[in-house]
């Protein structure tokens, strides 16, 4: 249970103003939000099932300092990345406004592209390291979805008026603050 909360926060977090909620929004403009949210759970799963196989890997090759040193660096990595921002090229917007048919397939494939090595995967394998894989799928997938869930409901509610800098700036804090916990867990042990 453990895996999973902190996974689903930390993915959460993670997922908030990335370009996979930009897309959220964008194909909630054009669909039922139903199927939209399929098609980012279908893909969500299989590429966060692909991420914490690949956790596990590298969590049993390398010794427990060693990932968390990693991974506290990692995490501050991702608030700098998250304060960089993320946006839609104008390929992927005009991709997800032009797709009218099969919203379901459509939307996951282009949530399953867009997330090959995107932030919330890369959290995904590092979140795996530290913790037991099944917990850390459930809870990444649960975060990311509902993540994305929150962006299709308040995109379809508020448009384009959505403090953007709150969230960004919210989002990277919370990194930093997971990254710094990381780093310094291994010296609060020696």
């Amino acid at each position: 249970m453990e895996a999973f909360w902190i996974s689903l926060a930390v993915i959460f977090v993670a997922e908030l103003g990335d370009k996979s909620q930009l897309m959220a929004m964008t194909f909630a403009t054009r669909f039922r939000p139903w199927p939209v949210l399929a098609g980012i759970t279908v893909a969500t799963a299989v590429v966060h099932l692909v991420s914490v196989a690949v956790g596990g890997l590298v969590g049993d090759a390398l010794p427990t300092t060693a990932i968390s040193i990693v991974a506290g660096v990692a995490f501050l990595g991702f608030a700098l990345w998250t304060l960089r921002g993320d946006e839609l090229t104008e390929e992927e917007s005009q991709k997800a406004q032009r797709t009218t048919r099969h919203a379901l397939i459509a939307v996951t494939v282009a949530f399953f592209l867009s997330e090959l090595g995107d932030k919330t995967m890369l959290a995904t394998i590092t979140l795996a390291t530290q913790h037991g894989w099944l917990g850390t799928w459930i809870g990444s997938t649960v975060g990311m979805v509902a993540a994305d869930a929150l962006a299709i409901v308040v995109g379809r509610m508020l448009g384009k008026h959505l403090p953007e800098k709150a969230i960004k700036y919210g989002a990277a804090a919370a990194f930093a603050i997971f990254g710094v916990v990381l780093l310094v867990e291994p010296f609060v042990q020696l």
